[in-house]
Order: C-alpha cells, then sequence, then structure tokens
C-alpha cells in the first residue's frame, strides 16, 4: 500500500518518496514522443475524449450560474414558473454532464485498456526473444512486475493523470472566466484565496504522507516478525533456543511504535480538515462581505444572486487548483513508470536470426565447436579455445568438475548464448546462419532441473509436439520408461501433474521430460546431468530409459555415472573450461591426470556403491572389464 493511499483525500500520492526523487527520470522531448507515440493509434478516440471533457467540465459549472438566477429571477423575484425552469434546467445541466462523464470514462478506459494490450504483447513479444543471459542476470519478480505492475499502471496514467490535467485546468479556467464576467473586484479577491487553502492543504498533506510513510516502516517490521516467528520453521527455533520472551518483546515494541504512528496520522488528517473547513468558509465570508458592501454603499449592479453565483464558482476552483499543483507529482511518476517500461524496450535482442538464415532441408545432428571461447561477462572467461566434432550418429560423454564449463558447451549449441570467439556448427554450419527454430527443433535437451507445466502428462507431452498422435504419445512414453507408471493412473495420459510437477517424483518427472524430448524427435539429443539429483532406484529407470537411446540418436551425455559415460564413443575431460583430455576410458584412466582424478574421487565410487547392478550381464562385464584394465 503506497504512503498516503490509505485515506485518499486531497494530499493522498501527493508527495514523492526519496527514493522516487533519488530515482527522478530525465523528461526529454525524445521520451515525451515515444509515450505520446502510444496515444497515435488511438487519436481519433482521444479527440472525443477532450471534447467530452470539455464539454463535462464547463456544464458541470453551469448549475453554480443558475443558482444565482434562482435566487435573483425565481425566488427574490416571486416568480415560480422561472424558478421551476431554471431548477429543471440546473438538474438536466448536471445530468447531461454526469452522463457526458460515463461515455468519456467509457471512451478513456477503452483506450487505456488497448494501450496495455499492446504494451504488454509488445513487451512478452520482446521478451521471448532475449537471450538466456537476460533471465539468468535479472531478478525473476522484477521481469514479472514490469509485464505486469508497470504496464497496468500505465492504465492509470491514461485515465488518470492525462485526463487530470485536462479536466482540471478546463474547469479552473471556466470558472475564473464566469467568475471575472460577474464581477471582477470578487473574482480578484477569491483568487486571494485561493492560496489559504491550497497552502494548508499541502502543509497537512506533507505531514501525514510522512506519518503514512513511517506507519508503512512500521507495519513492514511488523509483518517480518510475524513471518519469521509464525512459520513451521521459524517456531521450531524459536522454541529450540527458548527465545519466546525475546520474540515477543520484538513484536510488542513494535506493536507499539505502530499505534502512535496510527493514532498521530489520524490526528494530523483530523486537524488538516479542522483548517481545510475553516478555510474554505473565510473564501465565501469574504466574498459576502465584500459583495454586501459593494451593493449597499456603492450601489453596485451586483446581485445577491451574483454573489452566491461567485461563492460556488469559488468553491469550483479549490480542488483543480490543489490537484494542478500536486500534478507534478503524477507526473513524475507517470513518466518514470513509462522509463522502467523503455528499459527492458531498449534491451538488445543478443540472439535473433541472420537476415538470410538458412534452413536445411533435414538434420543429421553433427556438431563441430571450431576453437570457441565464451563467457559470461568480460570479467571473467568460462571457455577457451574449445574444438570437438561429434559426428552424427554417435555419441560424447562431456565431464570434469563442477564449473569446469560442461554446461556452458551445451548451452552454446541450441544459441541459448552466443560465442565471443569460433564458431558452433551443425551439419557444418555456423549456427548463427542457421534459422534459430530450425534449430531449436533439432536439438533436443532433457536438463537435471526438470520443469513440467500444470497440467496432465498429455498436455505436458504435446507441448513438444502438438500433433501428436496417441499412439505416438505412448511410444516415447514406453521409451522413456514411464509408460507403466502412466498406465498404473486412473486417468492414465490425464493425469495431473501439479506445479512444476510437484504431485510426482523426481524421476517421474524426469522420465516425462525425456519422453518429451522424445516427441520432438531432434537429430540430436543432450543429457545434462539428467540422474544426478536422483536416488539409485529412479536412476536406475533413468538409465534403463537412456542406454537404447543414446544407441540409435546423435547424443551428448554430461554424467556422473561411469557406467553412462562408458556407454559413450569419446570422452571429454574438461577443467577450467578447456578440453584437457579426451579419448577412452581405459586410455584416460591410465593418464594420472584429471579424468584420472575424477574416477578416483567420483565415477569408481558410484559404482562401487552398487549402481552397476542394475545393468545388464552383458553390460556388467564390459563396466567390470573397463574398470579392471
Amino acid at each position: 500500500m503506497p504512503p498516503g493511499g490509505r485515506n485518499g483525500g486531497p494530499f493522498a500520492r501527493a508527495y514523492m518518496t526519496e527514493e522516487e526523487k533519488a530515482n527522478q527520470p530525465k523528461i526529454t522531448m525524445a521520451l515525451l514522443k515515444r509515450v505520446f507515440s502510444y496515444l497515435k493509434p488511438y487519436w481519433k478516440q482521444l479527440t472525443l475524449v477532450l471534447v467530452c471533457i470539455a464539454i463535462s467540465s464547463t456544464l458541470s459549472l453551469y448549475p453554480s450560474v443558475l443558482t444565482g438566477k434562482i435566487l435573483d429571477e425565481g425566488i427574490i423575484g416571486r416568480n415560480l414558473r422561472l424558478l421551476i425552469i431554471f431548477i429543471v434546467a440546473s438538474f438536466g445541466l448536471t445530468l447531461m454532464s454526469n452522463l457526458i462523464g460515463v461515455v468519456e470514462t467509457y471512451i478513456n478506459t477503452w483506450i487505456a485498456q488497448h494501450i496495455t494490450y499492446d504494451m504488454r504483447n509488445q513487451m512478452f513479444s520482446h521478451l521471448q526473444k532475449m537471450s538466456q543471459r537476460f533471465f539468468t542476470s535479472n531478478n525473476q519478480g522484477d521481469i514479472i512486475t514490469r509485464m505486469t505492475s508497470d504496464i497496468s499502471g500505465v492504465e492509470s496514467v491514461i485515465t488518470n493523470t492525462f485526463r487530470n490535467i485536462l479536466s482540471n485546468s478546463i474547469t479552473l479556467v471556466v470558472a475564473l472566466v464566469m467568475m471575472f464576467q460577474k464581477n471582477w473586484i470578487l473574482a480578484v479577491l477569491g483568487i486571494c484565496v485561493i492560496p489559504l487553502f491550497v497552502i494548508p492543504t499541502r502543509k497537512a498533506g506533507k505531514t501525514r504522507w510522512k506519518l503514512t510513510g513511517e506507519a508503512q516502516e512500521c507495519n513492514d517490521e511488523i509483518n517480518g516478525i510475524l513471518n519469521e516467528t509464525m512459520s513451521v520453521s521459524g517456531q521450531l527455533l524459536v522454541k529450540l533456543f527458548g527465545k519466546e520472551e525475546r520474540e515477543y518483546t520484538r513484536y510488542k515494541d513494535a506493536n507499539g511504535r505502530m499505534i502512535k504512528l496510527n493514532i498521530r496520522e489520524r490526528m494530523a488528517g483530523r486537524w488538516f480538515f479542522v483548517v481545510l473547513n475553516t478555510v474554505t468558509n473565510i473564501g465565501p465570508m469574504l466574498l459576502y462581505l465584500v459583495g454586501g458592501i459593494l451593493i449597499m454603499k456603492y450601489d453596485s449592479s451586483l446581485t445577491p444572486g451574483d454573489i452566491t453565483v461567485l461563492v460556488a464558482l469559488l468553491g469550483r476552483t479549490y480542488m483543480p487548483v490543489n490537484n494542478l499543483l500536486n500534478i507534478q507529482v503524477d507526473w513524475m511518476r507517470s513518466m518514470a513508470l513509462f522509463t522502467r517500461i523503455f528499459e527492458y524496450f531498449d534491451m538488445p535482442v543478443e540472439i535473433e536470426n541472420a537476415p538470410d538464415a538458412i534452413t536445411p532441408a533435414e538434420a543429421r545432428g553433427e556438431i563441430t565447436f571450431d576453437h570457441v571461447d565464451f563467457s559470461y561477462d568480460p570479467e571473467r572467461q568460462i571457455l577457451h579455445d574449445v574444438s570437438f566434432t561429434l559426428e552424427s550418429g554417435r555419441s560424447i560423454a562431456i565431464v570434469g568438475p563442477s564449473g569446469s564449463g560442461k554446461s556452458t558447451i551445451i548451452n552454446l549449441i541450441p544459441r541459448l548464448y552466443d560465442v565471443q570467439g569460433g564458431e558452433v556448427l551443425f551439419d557444418g554450419v555456423n549456427v548463427k546462419q542457421l534459422d534459430l527454430g530450425f534449430l531449436r527443433k533439432n536439438v533436443g535437451v532433457v536438463s537435471q532441473e526438470t520443469y513440467l507445466f500444470n497440467g496432465t502428462i498429455r498436455e505436458n507431452l504435446l507441448y513438444a509436439k502438438e500433433d501428436a498422435t496417441e499412439e505416438e504419445m505412448i511410444e516415447a512414453c514406453k521409451k522413456a520408461n514411464i509408460y507403466d507408471f502412466i498406465e498404473a493412473q486412473e486417468t492414465g495420459l490425464d493425469t495431473m501433474v501439479g506445479n512444476r510437477g510437484l504431485k510426482l517424483s523426481g524421476g517421474e518427472k524426469q522420465r516425462i521430460s525425456i519422453a518429451r524430448v522424445l516427441l520432438k524427435n531432434p537429430a540430436l539429443l543432450i543429457f545434462d546431468e539428467a540422474t544426478s539429483a536422483l536416488d539409485s532406484i529412479s536412476e536406475s529407470k533413468i538409465q534403463e530409459a537412456i542406454d537404447p537411446i543414446i544407441e540409435e540418436r546423435t547424443s551428448i551425455l554430461i554424467a556422473h555415472r561411469l557406467s553412462t559415460i562408458l556407454a559413450a564413443d569419446e570422452i571429454l575431460v574438461v577443467k577450467d573450461g578447456a578440453i584437457v583430455e579426451r579419448g577412452q576410458h581405459r586410455d584416460l584412466v591410465k593418464l594420472g591426470g584429471v579424468y584420472t582424478e575424477l574416477y578416483n574421487t567420483q565415477f569408481k565410487k558410484v559404482d562401487e556403491e552398487g549402481r552397476i547392478r542394475d545393468r545388464s550381464d552383458a553390460e556388467l562385464a564390459e563396466i567390470k572389464e573397463a574398470l579392471t584394465t
């Protein structure tokens, strides 16, 4: 809840926070032109809104003018017919003004909704084109805020800020013109009285804004204490360390500060309204006094009705003046909102299709890294002069210590990132020259962090191939060693997986992920630590699915399990972003280098724990032979 927004009033959101002051955008002609470019497609509707605001604001003032005629010609003139006519006319003008206001609100809201619709679509489309670097370096909450709250705020800018500027300006100008038409002396007096209303309003508003901000900070502190101490883990910690009294004291102190601030805030508002009501009565009293003197002493043509009209018009100027004085704050917030949105729009798209992108007729899945260099930021090089070739139909295993660059290598193939030096070739063509759709369609990745959408198993499978038949899905599930589980479910493929697949075990999610990739039918299949976070039983089931797959497809394996590595045609050993060793297991283990160390500390231990028992007799014999060679 923003400071000042709880109780509204003439000073709600009238002052900027220190953070807002520090981050005020620089208002330039280029920024304004860009902002109004979103209004340009709707210029016809905007013109109609302007006309409606002008008519509605003007008509809303005429009942005040008719009040004078009601008094002079109707009541004082004792003319019942004119009295009724003026009252009916006043009612009719008020009704007409309100009806036009409804039309204006609808058109204004329609414009605002369509502009936010355009901006959301533009933002979503732009973010979809951003590289993986953008999503790993930016806070997810901030991205969603720009997509939702910031763009939704644009609607308020159009329906409130722009409208307030226009309607308040028109109301003030028309009211002042009408006042001067009645009597210039009283009009000048009225203008001199207006600051008596504005000054206390702004002073009280500033005080209450400060108090509300402090109350909000105190409320945040209380919520923080509650979140920490009322959660299951928090309560357990409090009890185990015997800190109940300490936490109670913390809460009591913060709660006491909140009560005091709330009382001060309410009283500040109360005193404000006392001053406000007093000042708003000073203006009319002065007009009545000076007007009476003019009538009685100078035989003025001024009538009691004219004075009444001037008093009514003066009352109608108070809020427009106050709103226009505060409009700078709203305007700066509006521009800050657009600036935040434009920051994202202006972020360059790192990875996009080349103008003459190539779309081959078929894909073989052959991969070549030619002296590749890569870094996420200039200060830290990740890959150094990486070169290797994976021929179609063959497989390689990439092993190395954590953080050595294994996952980075595979991320470069579908162009989640682009290399800084060298080339990555897919079927002999630089991936930067290939059509992105074609490239990513033919590269399938099964990662360690499996992501399933909140839906059914069927919906998650169809994400890979929307027109897949029931038979194709079943076949993919059988190859992924998950069909027996699906068949055992009451609703089969229509079983709900829950948010991020939470209704399934890690192994079940991973096998569904493998089935999804198989349904995609890519030319190159990549397994990135697909079993590292699973228990031995789940890992065994996934391994049973992976082994036959890599025999029939071009594959890259990043794994910690020796039996998986041994199934590859070649092993690449990566350390500090460079390929330091390559070859077969029996040769690499004899070198006494990085692979030997990995084997002794990781691979051998894993298989000695019994995971190779899940293998067939022929595989077991092959693995044992490799282990003893």
